[in-house]
């Protein structure tokens, strides 16, 4: 995922990066620093001819492409999903969320893990009326699946918390 420049910290860093390697001349590596860190190679392109100033304007837009370069790695689907929008949600409404999630050694990955080590610790055992109503009979069904608001105060507790994962 971070193959040539490695997780860069913060919009900060990938600013300073961005602006050495325009200074070297190493358009090809400006692009990969871009694509690296999920920003668009359109931005590259304003950046290089001088229509913005940085490569990477603002900390939404580091941590937005972060999550996204985090993303296609993952492919999460149905429930991790909705999971993945409310952090996008985050980023784009709270300067201090998307600084965190930005930040080294926070990821998309050890977020949702935090989420399905809650969901493993908490899990229930479904109603047998509720199972039979499914169609699958009688075998032992548990769920342990976070409702929106426990899942919304793990995710901001696992980037936010400088211990890292909600437990």
């Amino acid at each position: 995922m971070y193959e040539i420049f490695g997780e860069l910290d913060s919009m900060e860093e990938i600013n300073a990066t961005a602006e050495g390697l325009k200074n070297e001349g190493d358009h090809k590596n400006l692009y990969q620093l871009a694509a690296e860190n999920g920003i668009d190679a359109g931005f590259v392109d304003m950046y290089l001819n001088g229509t913005v100033e940085k490569l990477c304007c603002d900390v939404a837009t580091a941590a937005l492409g972060r999550i996204d370069v985090e993303a296609a790695e993952l492919k999460p689907v149905e429930i991790m999903e909705d999971w993945v929008e409310y952090i996008r949600m985050l980023c784009s409404d709270e300067e201090g969320f998307a600084r965190a999630v930005r930040s080294r050694g926070k990821s998309l990955k050890g977020c949702i893990g935090s989420l399905l080590r809650w969901s493993f610790q908490k899990k229930y055992r479904v109603d047998q009326d509720i199972i039979e109503a499914a169609g699958i009979g009688k075998v032992r069904v548990e769920m342990g699946i976070p409702g929106n608001g426990t899942a919304k105060k793990l995710i901001k507790q696992y980037y936010l918390d400088k211990g890292g994962a909600a437990r």
